[in-house]
């Protein structure tokens, strides 16, 4: 540990050497209104914004969508379509729901059976629009297509559906129903996100006190962090309720459950600094008070960058063509905010209240100027002193071991996954879709929607007819299931006419979406007006514009990150080195995950913006983390560079050296962090890990390839091959600040 003669510490407080305050100098104690009262209102402030937000968690539900014009692109021919159909509709709140029935035995259908269909469905469609009964061509199954009333939601009215198609003498007949369809799979999307409100946020805080008592060995502190975060999930949760409920921010199950395990691990990890260095100001400073002031004047720049960072990060996402990738961003940003404010405001006025006895029964005392000024153990010291002895060995072994990992790249299957492996576990309407598959055509219940032009319309019917991979093209009547029928009037709404045909293969199968993109390119040429919308072409517009906001929003998030990091750090090549080594920690985190879904989960596949999210979410928190450790070597580099390494064998030209100042601050950062940045890479593992309580394919991933990610920069990037990186690169890190330069000790930085 330093030990330098005549100095002052960080917060300008007189100290003698070693670090130590000198209590014996007289210091202004603030008043007792300042010292008591401040965080007093703070508290009475935040106790406000609880009390308003914590009854919002069980309403969020009602502004937060599981329609799919929340994930859809937003400019793509299939949102547009969807758009009007609903105006073609003669009520556009309903919804399509496709049953499917069979027997036990697959057995022909009789008359009889197909009577009784009829007759069930009549008694459960409750005046609600249905279509014929339409048996099956090998007659072992028939369908029915019912539009729903989605109220609030197509969960209730599914639900409703499924009761009462319920046999309740199942003796009677063998004769099964399963709902599936547009309805069908939003009923069962919106069940699968239902855990969120409850089961996520349970998981996530568990795991979060597990390992904040492990930490602080303390019974009371890991309870104020825990508060702290949930304050700032409750007054996150109220902002986004209300700017949802105006209509300023989309917002869906998906985002709903990110916000709420980004808002805890980082709100988390920033109270985690915040009380680091607060512990260790407590065993030289005597005043509590002023030991809070000086752990929040030390961490303001580090975590106000690291806030900034994540958010700036987030907010690339506005340049999204995806629904859901632009609502995530600015929702997530909001969290983040409120993170920031609360570990800045609300946990100071906590420790400034509880004082010394948060730590109890490890209570920090004031120590003998002789003494460290914080105890770091044997680990940390002993990972410091191995890496500048094997820095250049230890940075290759890092990076080979990286490198090795993004291998796993190669056969990342990121194209999409069928729609009914968005959900985990075993729902009515994956069933459904893939008897609907075995007994009909592949595409039937999801049919191609054109619509186009009365102009055009007998020229996009040709088109149609003709396209590959589809058969039964019609245009739409106002006839029950829209079907051409005796006596039945084509629809035309402002201009526009509906068609539709049916896929020869299934909706989700890439010949399907193969002859959508060929009928697509003949309409171009045959009917200008026509646009092409439905199940498949949603699929493949949003697959489209997944890739498309991959290669944009990438380098964007690159570019704003490294100026962020340049500002920090008043330097151009320690931010290069930053984001290149964080870079490469994201390839092989998701090298890494590719293989656990393909060779240990035997996951289908991935949603294209999977690697994005990943992305996004794992280089702002891996940098986050740099920043923490790099903005403690600055200024323990500043510190040496300054005062002179002490060594008696050194000259005091040697003792002010640049490159020895940097290679000391290195020592001096990572020992001084490294135990708080690896439990806050934990917590924010733990948190994240949490996303894979809720059964969807998408979280799921995200979830082990954040945790993998996060940990893998905290205990191999930021631990080793950065500092190595650092050692090796020498002064030049700092270039061009005056850092990089051998100077005086009143030079500066």
């Amino acid at each position: 540990m330093r030990t330098s003669p005549d100095t002052s510490d960080r917060t300008g407080s007189p100290t003698l050497q070693g670090g130590q305050t000198d209590s014996r100098r007289p210091s202004r104690q603030p008043s007792r209104w300042l010292r008591i009262g401040l965080p007093v209102v703070l508290m009475l402030l935040w106790l406000v914004l609880g009390g308003l937000g914590g009854p919002t968690f069980g309403k969020i539900s009602q502004v937060a969508s599981t329609d799919a014009t929340t994930f859809l692109p937003a400019s793509s021919q299939s949102t547009q379509v969807q758009q009007w159909q609903q105006r073609f509709a003669d009520d556009p709140d309903v919804i399509p729901a496709v049953v499917v029935f069979t027997t036990e035995d697959n057995r022909e259908l009789t008359a009889g059976d197909l009577q009784q269909i009829t007759d069930r469905v009549a008694a459960a469609a409750d005046g609600a629009t249905a279509s014929p009964v339409i048996p099956s061509e090998d007659r072992q199954a028939a369908q029915v297509v019912i539009e729903l009333d989605r109220g609030d939601g197509p969960k209730a009215p599914v639900q409703q559906l499924q009761q009462a198609l319920a046999d309740p003498d199942p003796a009677s007949t063998d004769i099964e129903a399963h709902v599936t369809g547009p309805a069908g799979y939003a009923a069962d999307l919106s069940a699968a996100f239902a855990g969120i409100d409850g089961v996520l946020l349970i998981v996530a805080l568990s795991a979060v006190l597990v390992i904040l008592v492990l930490v602080y060995r303390s019974l009371l502190l890991p309870l104020l962090v825990l508060l702290t975060s949930v304050f700032a999930l409750c007054a996150s949760i109220l902002t986004v309720f209300w700017l949802a409920k105006a209509g300023v921010v989309q917002l869906n199950g998906q985002s709903q459950g990110i916000l709420c395990i980004l808002v805890i691990g980082a709100c988390t990890d920033y109270s985690l600094l915040i009380v680091h260095r607060y512990r260790e100001l407590l065993t030289t400073e005597p005043s509590v008070w002023r030991a809070v002031l000086a752990a929040l004047r030390a961490n303001l720049e580090p975590v106000a960058a690291s806030a900034g960072t994540v958010i700036a990060g987030l907010l690339c996402l506005l340049l999204s063509d995806l629904n859901s990738n632009r609502s995530l961003g600015p929702v997530t940003a909001i969290g983040i905010v409120w993170a920031f404010l609360a570990a800045m405001t609300l946990l100071p006025a906590l420790l400034a209240l509880v004082g010394r006895a948060g730590f109890w029964p490890n209570v920090p005392r004031l120590r003998a100027a002789h003494v460290s000024n914080e105890r770091t153990g044997r680990l940390w010291p002993a990972v410091a002193r191995f890496v500048d002895r094997r820095h250049r060995t230890v940075w290759i072994a890092s990076v080979v071991l990286l490198a090795a990992g993004a291998t796993g790249l190669f056969g990342l299957n990121a194209n999409g996954v069928q729609q009914r492996d968005l959900v985990l576990t075993e729902n009515q309407s994956s069933t459904g879709q893939a008897l609907l598959e075995q007994h009909f055509a592949g595409g039937t219940g999801s049919p191609v929607t054109v619509i186009a032009d009365t102009t055009d319309a007998a020229a996009a019917l040709d088109a149609l007819r003709a396209a590959d991979g589809m058969s039964g093209a019609y245009q739409v009547t106002d006839g029950p299931s829209g079907a051409p029928i005796p006596g039945a009037q084509p629809l035309e709404v402002d201009g526009h006419v509906q068609l539709r045909a049916t896929l020869e293969h299934g909706a989700d199968d890439p010949s399907s979406e193969q002859a959508v993109r060929e009928l697509r390119a003949d309409l171009a040429t045959a009917a200008p007006s026509a646009l092409v919308g439905g199940v498949t072409a949603t699929a493949v517009d949003t697959n489209d514009a997944a890739m498309h906001d991959r290669n944009l929003i990438i380098p964007v998030v690159l570019v704003v990150i490294t100026i962020i990091l340049m500002l920090l750090l008043r330097s151009i090549v320690a931010p290069i080195m930053l984001l290149g080594a964080t870079v490469l920690s994201f390839a092989a985190a998701l090298g890494v995950s590719s293989l656990v879904f393909d060779h240990v989960l035997h996951l289908p596949g991935a949603d294209p913006s999977v690697p994005l999210y990943g992305f996004v979410f794992l280089v702002a928190l891996g940098v986050d983390y740099n920043i923490f450790l790099m903005t403690r070597v600055r200024e323990e580099t500043r510190f040496f560079a300054e005062n002179g390494v002490p060594d008696a064998d050194l000259t005091r030209r040697q003792q002010h050296d640049a490159h020895l100042s940097t290679r000391r601050g290195i020592d001096e950062g990572l020992v001084q962090t490294g135990s708080v940045i690896t439990s806050a890479g934990v917590v924010l593992a733990a948190t994240f890990a949490a996303l894979g309580v809720i059964p969807i394919l998408f979280l799921l991933q995200l979830a082990i390839i954040v945790s993998f990610g996060v940990l893998l920069d905290t205990i191999l990037v930021r631990s080793l091959l950065v500092p190595a990186l650092a050692i090796s690169m020498r002064r030049v890190l700092w270039w061009p600040s005056r850092l990089d330069r051998a100077g005086s000790s009143k030079r500066g930085a």
